[in-house]
């Protein structure tokens, strides 16, 4: 399967499963040390939720907190925009430290005008779906992505349950990418668990994003290697 891998991003086809902790669910006061226990882990990248309170009824955090967790991040930043207009906002997330930039499929007028200007900007490109859009609706632009991220949640909160219909959303997705021949990774995110990561690998996710599920645990690093052995 096709992987991003490496701060340089690089496409292979070699490893299993990316795991990406959610930095949302882990402790503020303390997150130069979770920052560093993502990378001492079998992590393989970060992953940031932005929400604007408009998009999504909750407000995370900007610019100067990806700035601060790129500075003592030795993997890639994948940061999820849950904003509104995140096309004013482009250039600002590369240089905040972004590697990967995945819009709302919802929040975009102009998709496919979106998903270039990430790429001119030297990031790789996503789009990710909530729970009531259908996956067909990426078929234009599908060849174009680097990534497509399936909420299997409504997003704006953490510790959510997982939506079971999301496995049959990741087999589309799948399905879609194969027949298109597009290289973009299928990532899922919300209610994810070690209860459930099997299913959702075999339905084809390559990405799991966990947030509670890492950091409510007594050992996230232990948790992490056991999310990576599945």
């Amino acid at each position: 399967m096709p992987c991003l891998i490496g701060p340089s991003l690089n496409l292979t086809t070699t490893l299993s499963h990316l795991i990406a902790p959610s930095i949302l669910s882990a402790d503020f006061a303390n997150l130069g040390r979770d920052v560093e226990m993502i990378n001492r882990s079998e992590a393989d990248w970060f992953h940031v939720d932005v929400m604007d309170g408009v998009f999504v009824p909750n407000i995370s955090f900007g610019f100067p907190v990806i700035k601060a967790i790129k500075k003592l991040a030795k993997k890639p930043l994948d940061v999820h925009l849950m904003i509104v207009q995140p096309e004013r906002y482009i250039k600002e997330f590369k240089e905040a430290g972004a590697d990967i930039l995945t819009v709302q499929y919802e929040a975009c007028t102009h998709l496919h005008r979106i998903i270039h200007q990430i790429k001119e900007e030297g990031m790789k490109a996503g789009v990710s779906l909530n729970p009531h859009t259908p996956v067909t609706l990426l078929q234009d632009v599908i060849q174009d992505l680097d990534l497509v991220l399936i909420m299997s949640v409504n997003p704006g909160f953490g510790g959510q349950k997982f939506i079971v219909h999301s496995l049959t959303k990741l087999r589309e997705t799948q399905e879609l990418i194969s027949k298109s021949g597009s290289n973009a990774l299928i990532e899922i995110d919300g209610g994810v668990s070690l209860d459930n990561a099997s299913d959702i690998i075999r339905a084809g996710a390559h990405v799991l994003v966990a947030g509670n599920a890492v950091f409510s645990t007594p050992d996230p690093e232990e948790t992490i290697k056991k999310f990576k052995g599945i």
